[in-house]
């Protein structure tokens, strides 16, 4: 990490944006000059979804109001967000490009195309049934996709170019959260066919899979997000936190089981011959962390979010008509799932200082 001094003749504006970077725990990353990434795709959930939801037939939507409430003038893009994603943040940081479209945007340009896009759907999971309680695009049909993206890239800039796009490329994977959430510990049926250490195995199996096919498919720099603390979203504590709505610890414990399983089986992928390159990023600590120490680094609010009441508004249930908070920066959550881009970027700072180099050296 950087340190940033201010000093007494700077203006005085200036001093206290690096205060607050210094006293707020912002890692300051900085792209490597000898380095350039021509692409960022991603694949997963809500998390990386820039509106892929938009168009086909699901509930599970952002493209309203108050969604987007700090983005491009108020514009709902379907990013589950009052601005920006992750998936934008990262595109920004390593300099590839400040937004990235949805795969499915019908009016999607070939500059997009080539510099990156994302395949993710929101309330999707690495379980085949999520995607099907949700009505989300599942993971191996985000690889078909990504199948028909490359067919593309061949018309647009050759094999050759094609390939040098795609090794080179960063790829952002985050899915599991809503396997856990919106399916083990909401409907039946998973129940009663596994534990939870035997639901984590067959996650693992599954994300493991796609990694390997993904690979196949010409991906080198491959970022595996861990679960958050699913636990401390605004919904788990309203469902499962008891009259005080702490943290529910079954959710946190299951995360916990499930990101030691995840990160043991890509370290496993990255000794198999020839080697999958792929690194496990731990979202889990950075956003426990704020959670329980939301001062440190500006936040005020941490178990609701920023619309409706903060206790369960997700989606449809987050629209024009709920109330929104009168100053989002003091909040961690934006609705009972999704962090606000404020507390995107802290975590996206924080994981980019910690596994670039990594990354980068695949």
């Amino acid at each position: 990490m950087e340190f940033l001094f201010s000093s007494s003749k700077m203006p005085a504006l200036f001093c206290l944006y690096i205060n607050l970077l210094v006293n707020c725990g912002v890692a300051i990353f900085i792209m490597p000059e000898n380095v350039t990434i021509p692409a960022l795709i991603a694949f997963g959930d809500s998390i990386l979804d820039q509106g892929n939801n938009n168009y086909f037939p699901t509930f599970i939507r952002a493209n309203f109001p108050p969604y987007g409430m700090n983005f491009l003038g108020e514009k709902a893009t379907g990013r589950f967000s009052n601005a920006k994603t992750p998936t934008d943040l990262i595109a920004e940081k390593i300099k590839v490009k400040e937004y990235v479209p949805p795969y499915l945007n019908p009016f999607i340009e070939d500059q997009d195309l080539i510099t990156g896009v994302s395949f993710a759907s929101s309330a999707t999971g690495i379980d085949p049934l999520t995607a099907k309680i949700n009505s989300a695009i599942p993971m191996m049909d985000q690889l078909q996709m990504f199948s028909s993206f490359i067919r593309k890239l061949h018309l647009l800039v050759g094999k050759v170019e094609t390939s040098n796009i795609l090794n080179k490329s960063l790829y952002l994977v985050s899915t599991g959260s809503d396997d856990f959430v919106d399916n083990y510990f909401t409907y039946p049926i998973r129940k009663v066919q596994y534990d939870i250490p035997s639901y984590c195995n067959y996650l693992i199996s599954k994300a493991s899979t796609f990694v390997q096919e993904l690979h196949k498919l010409g991906a080198r720099r491959v970022v595996v997000f861990g679960l958050p603390a699913i636990g401390c979203m605004p919904t788990s504590r309203t469902m499962h936190g008891g009259k005080n709505r702490s943290c529910a610890s079954i959710y946190n414990k299951a995360a916990k089981f499930f990101n030691k399983k995840l990160s043991s089986e890509l370290y496993s992928l990255r000794s198999k011959d020839p080697p999958v390159k792929v690194v496990f990023a731990d979202v889990y600590s950075p956003m426990l962390d704020i959670i329980k120490n939301p001062q440190s680094y500006g936040f005020e609010i941490v178990d609701k979010g920023c619309c409706g009441t903060g206790e369960v508004e997700v989606s449809w249930m987050c629209n024009a008509l709920s109330r929104t908070c009168s100053n989002v920066s003091k909040y961690f959550f934006w609705d009972s799932f999704h962090p606000t881009e404020k507390a995107y970027r802290i975590i996206v700072d924080n994981l980019l200082e910690r596994y670039a180099n990594e990354v980068l050296d695949l």
